[in-house]
């Protein structure tokens, strides 16, 4: 059974700094790209991190750069997320997501998100 799992999040004062997990299991973690997407409330998803198998190609989002940093542990199989500096704006469901094409045809799976509240 595939199962990402996240933990985590919470309630943290702005400029503060949390640490978000991704435990993976039931798939070969080590061959998918893995992802952080987030939902601030009223908005739409927006994708803020990806990391490739390896580590060696990143991305970030312009919200987050500088702030954020994403890393993975393959053989824990778990996805991470440093968020430090955090602002109001930050304030969302936070999911990791992995990600990968297989013979043309593409795998995603998606956690269940964590919360993070960014206010005083």
């Amino acid at each position: 059974q595939v199962q990402l799992v996240e933990s985590g999040g919470g309630l943290v004062q702005p400029g503060g700094s949390l640490r978000l997990s991704c435990a993976a299991s039931g798939f070969t973690f080590s061959r998918y790209w893995m992802y952080w997407v987030r939902q601030a409330p009223g908005k739409g998803l927006e994708c803020i991190s990806y990391i490739n198998t390896i580590g060696g190609d990143i991305y970030y989002a312009d919200s987050v750069k500088g702030r954020f940093t994403i890393s993975r542990d393959n053989a824990k199989n778990t996805l991470y997320l440093q968020m430090n500096s955090l602002k109001s704006e930050d304030t969302a469901v936070y999911y990791c997501k992995g990600r990968m094409v297989i013979g043309g045809a593409l795998n995603e799976y998606w956690g269940q998100g964590t919360q993070v509240t960014v206010s005083s």
